[in-house]
C-alpha cells in the first residue's frame, strides 16, 4: 500500500532525501560540491539546509542536517515523505564508529524511513589510512539490515569522487520501488 501511495505521489519525478551522519562528516560538503557551490566555506550545520537539483530528469530534495549531539534528537522532525537516506561516514574517524552504527541503526527502526533506499557514503576516502567499504559494512553491521535497500559508496566530498554515482544509485533504486514508468 505504501508503495502504491508514493506511487501516485512521485508521478513528478520527485525524491526526497534526507542527508544524517554525526558532525564533522562531510554532509554539507557533499552537497555544497553536488550544487557545484563554493566548498571553501562550509562550517557546521546548526539545523538544516533544503537544495533542490534537477538530476537526469528527477528533481532531487536534498535535506542537509546538522549531526551535532545535540541536534540529533531533531532528526524524527524530518523523516516525513523521505524516499532515500544518504548516510554519510567519516572514513577516518574510527574512534566514533560505535557512535555511527547506534546513530543508523535507531534510524532505520524508525516507521517514517521503512522503505527508504538507504545509500552509505564512505567520505573522506581521498586520505590515507581511512576505512575501507568492508571495514565499514562490518562496523556497521550493514549485512543484517533487511528492511532497506542499502549499498556503500566510498567518496571524496573535496574531489567530487563518486558522488555522482550514489546519487545514480539512489535514483534507481527509487525508481524501482517508486515509479509508475
Amino acid at each position: 500500500m505504501l508503495s502504491i501511495l508514493r506511487k501516485a505521489r512521485l508521478k513528478d519525478k520527485e525524491m526526497r532525501i534526507l542527508m544524517l551522519g554525526l558532525d564533522n562528516a562531510g554532509k554539507t560538503t557533499i552537497v555544497k560540491r553536488i550544487m557545484q557551490e563554493d566548498i571553501n566555506t562550509v562550517s557546521p550545520t546548526l539545523g538544516f539546509i533544503i537544495k533542490t537539483i534537477d538530476y537526469h530528469g528527477y528533481k532531487l530534495n536534498i535535506w542537509d542536517v546538522g549531526g551535532q549531539k545535540t541536534l540529533r534528537s531533531y532528526w524524527r522532525n524530518y523523516f516525513e515523505k523521505t524516499d532515500a537516506l544518504i548516510w554519510v561516514v567519516d572514513a577516518t574517524d574510527r574512534l566514533r564508529v560505535e557512535d555511527c552504527k547506534d546513530e543508523l541503526a535507531g534510524l532505520l527502526v524508525e516507521e517514517r524511513l521503512m522503505g527508504a533506499s538507504l545509500l552509505v557514503f564512505l567520505n573522506k576516502t581521498d586520505i590515507d589510512d581511512c576505512m575501507t567499504r568492508e571495514e565499514i559494512e562490518q562496523a556497521l553491521d550493514l549485512p543484517s539490515i533487511k528492511t532497506h535497500h542499502w549499498t556503500v559508496l566510498p567518496c571524496s566530498a573535496v574531489t567530487g569522487n563518486n558522488l555522482n554515482g550514489g546519487l545514480d544509485w539512489v535514483i534507481e533504486d527509487a525508481r524501482q520501488r517508486l515509479f509508475l514508468y
